[in-house]
């Protein structure tokens, strides 16, 4: 019983260690009295849009300072308790008090991954978008599956998953797609997502059943809200408007209510094909055109702060991230932190939160050892 409780209070202790340091513990209490000085002046209540803003961070500051704070008192009295109990020949309560210490092992771990989602735009909803590499309907297959693989992981996060645009394989799958994925930190956890997935496994369309090599790409970008400015010159805007694509029948539209925008300077399209009004579809396109130049400003911003780190492998957009094989053995490794998991059965169906918080680890310069000890 005390090997088991002094263990416990080991790794509890570390994963403490660890959240002081990714919160730097002393600037966020001190940012949390300025926050609740802010909230009682009654002055800050003449502008609702500076007063929304003060009480998000404030809120999100004080659950993870008063988290802490709660798990260094609970586990304070667990071991008090266990202690109490031995003495007594309580093993009941002794037992019961260890289990607390386990939970409390969990929630530790649980926040010292949180407390990586720190960047600027983390605690937002999150764009995600598939795209079929080469190879027709096999890519396209892959697409699909892949697209099944982020809504499975966020309908078991709790998160709300709206379908924003579809374009439908000639003979299955999904030549592209986009998916709005809204909850909390749901931007922190999808970004490292970015980057081209590979699928090794025997064709299903090909009846020869030989071994086929797919591609397709993912990626995330936040939607942004109205404290985010972003100004779009129309002359730079290229507008078409098309019959949203279906599967035939009652699901063809008619008129094209589907619109599609090309940022001329960046390249950047988007195309929205999720409401039946043309109007609300330039509304949603727009908003996710404004979201694809915001990410595009943080990825210059992380690349200059990641200039001087030489060595280190790029994962952005265009890189190969992860290898999914099914044939002729079963794995899913992460080329980029290592991880590796021997059901890609389960991987595929959302079991995507070990290779996340190794790649948010990784991506804000933890070490391989910190990485291992956020993802188990």
């Amino acid at each position: 019983m005390r090997a088991d409780a002094e263990a416990l209070n080991e790794q509890i202790t570390a994963s403490v260690s660890l959240l002081r340091r990714h919160l730097d513990w002393d600037a966020a209490v001190r940012r949390l009295d300025e926050l609740n000085a802010r909230a009682e002046d009654p002055s800050l209540w003449n502008d609702a849009a500076e007063a929304g803003r003060v009480m998000r961070e404030r809120g999100r500051l004080a659950e993870q300072v008063e988290g802490v704070q709660r798990l260094e008192r609970d586990v304070a009295d667990a071991l008090g308790l266990i202690e109490l109990a031995e003495a007594e020949g309580d093993t009941a309560t002794a037992d019961a008090a260890v289990a607390d210490l386990r939970a409390l092992a969990e929630e530790a771990k649980r926040r010292e991954i949180e407390s990586l989602l720190s960047g600027e735009a983390d605690a937002n909803d999150a764009y995600l978008e598939v795209n079929a590499g080469a190879g027709g309907t096999e890519a396209q297959d892959w697409a699909e599956m892949l697209l099944r693989m982020y809504m499975r992981w966020a309908e078991k996060r709790g998160y709300k998953v709206t379908l924003t645009e579809r374009s439908d394989g000639e003979q299955a799958g999904v030549k592209s797609a986009t998916i709005q994925v809204s909850g909390p930190n749901a931007y922190g956890w999808l970004k490292t997502e970015s980057g081209v997935h590979r699928l090794v496994r025997i064709s299903p369309f090909d009846a020869a059943a030989r071994r086929q090599t797919s591609f397709a790409s993912v990626y995330v970008y936040p939607v942004i809200d109205d404290r985010i400015e972003i100004e779009i010159n129309p002359a730079d805007l290229r507008t078409d408007t098309f019959r949203a694509s279906g599967a035939g029948g009652q699901h063809v539209n008619k008129t094209e209510s589907g619109v599609r925008f090309t940022h001329i300077p960046t390249g950047i399209v988007v195309a929205s094909t999720q409401d039946r009004s043309q109007h609300r579809n330039r509304e949603i396109a727009m908003n996710m055109l404004k979201a694809r130049l915001y990410e595009l400003e943080l990825q210059k911003r992380e690349a200059v702060a990641a200039a001087a780190e030489a060595g280190k492998t790029d994962i952005g957009w265009g890189h190969q991230i992860r290898s999914y094989v099914l044939q002729p053995y079963q794995m899913v490794k992460d080329l980029r932190t290592g991880v590796e998991k021997g059901n890609p059965d389960a991987v595929l169906d959302g079991e995507l939160d070990e290779f996340m918080a190794a790649a948010l680890a990784h991506r804000v310069g933890a070490t391989r050892s910190e990485a291992s000890a956020a993802a188990r």
